[in-house]
């Protein structure tokens, strides 16, 4: 069987790739459906883009390199979809924008633009080797127990990374990024919680509180969740990404920076109230127990000198701690790391080394922020491959 091209994984990609890449497409996955992380994220309702979308929020050994492929195919754009196929959608926080009713409607919205433009779509398609004799490539697939060979021109790969295995997330991308010469930059799991060996937060488990959490260089103002094993909540997935094994991570428990002052006055107001009481008009009471051995957070409000409230409220504000490791690719939304950029286009996401060969999505070391900005990038890496090859 001959076609223009071959596209690996129906997922976000994928599917945007198909519905552009022009005649001749065909797009397999091992999957029973496509677009199954679309699926379940959002809660079951996608949050598909992030308004505020921009390269700063992406994570890359090369940051410039999606710049081209964001600028052109843009968050307005894909709302603009959205908004063609009348699917409702709201903003819930930080620019993220969810469907109202069903993540299925962007999946179907997909399916319909690829329909459109003739995609066929394997589905229960397995991959097997991979060739490629200078003129095209020849890919083994085995279907419904049958093996066949395909060739075609161009070969897409928008496989995603090895988040959330359980739903058939494998390396696949990168091992064919490695057979035809390109180097990978190692993957790891990102957008992940963090897990510390000695159980110390068991006792807080589903406590949540407002936070500022670091990592490197950056800090997110967002919710923490402790948890059986260790941290979670949009600031700790956020920081994550930029976490390695073996470092720090810093939390201000206390991000308005207002805290000294209310003491102050509660001081006057309330002297003979326990800090600890005091404390826990500010802070989840379960927290200010498991902080008061720590912080030796003893005696009345009153008893407390303003050097004593200042050296409180630093220490609130950089708690410093040291996870053992985080949750894994099990429940990773995300991988970091992946086919290095020096060996791709930044304008076709086609290899430098092999003409017809893409990578797209997640199998690239393109890295967005928690909040639908990498279902951006996969619009928009996806919109760059198929512009590309519908012009070749």
């Amino acid at each position: 069987m001959k076609v223009e091209t071959l596209i690996i994984g129906a997922g976000a990609a994928g599917m945007m790739c198909a519905a552009h890449a022009g005649p001749g497409v065909l797009i397999v996955d091992h999957a029973k459906a496509p677009g199954e992380k679309i699926r379940i994220s959002g809660g079951g309702r996608c949050n598909f883009t992030n308004l505020h979308t921009s390269p700063q929020n992406f994570i890359s050994q090369n940051k410039h390199f999606c710049k081209s492929a964001l600028g052109r195919y843009t968050q307005w754009d894909f709302i603009d979809l959205v908004d063609r196929y009348g699917i409702a959608w709201h903003e819930k926080t930080l620019g993220q924008l969810f469907c109202d009713t069903s993540a299925k409607d962007i999946i179907a919205m997909l399916r319909s633009e690829m329909d459109k433009a003739g995609a066929q779509l394997w589905l229960q398609t397995d991959v097997g080797d991979i060739r490629h004799d200078g003129e095209a490539f020849a890919v083994d697939l085995r279907r419904e127990g049958r093996a066949r060979t395909v060739t075609a021109r161009n070969l897409v790969f928008a496989c995603g990374g090895k988040s959330i295995p359980k739903m058939g997330a494998t390396g696949l991308g990168y091992q064919i990024a490695a057979q035809f010469g390109l180097p990978v930059v190692a993957p790891r799991p990102g957008l992940v919680p963090l897990t510390f060996s000695d159980d110390r937060f068991k006792p807080l488990a589903g406590v949540a509180t407002p936070a500022r959490v670091s990592a490197h260089d950056a800090s997110f103002d967002e919710a923490i969740l402790f948890t059986h094993r260790g941290l979670s909540g949009p600031a700790v997935l956020q920081a994550s990404s930029y976490w390695h094994e073996g470092e720090t991570i810093s939390i201000n428990l206390v991000p308005t920076g207002d805290l000294l002052a209310k003491l102050q006055n509660l001081r006057q107001s309330d002297g003979r109230k326990a800090l600890t009481t005091v404390l826990s008009q500010h802070l989840p009471s379960r927290l200010v127990d498991h902080l008061s051995t720590e912080l030796a957070l003893s005696g009345n409000i009153a008893d407390q000198s303003d050097a004593k409230l200042n050296q409180l409220c630093e220490r609130l504000a950089s708690w410093t701690l040291t996870p053992a490791g985080s949750e894994g690719y099990r429940t990773a939304e995300v991988t970091l790391g992946g086919v290095d950029t020096d060996a791709l286009s930044s304008k076709t996401m086609g290899a430098k080394n092999v003409p017809g060969l893409y990578f797209i999505g997640e199998c690239v070391d393109v890295t967005g922020w928690l909040g639908g900005y990498n279902f951006q990038w996969a619009w928009s890496s996806g919109w760059a491959a198929g512009q590309a090859i519908a012009g070749a």
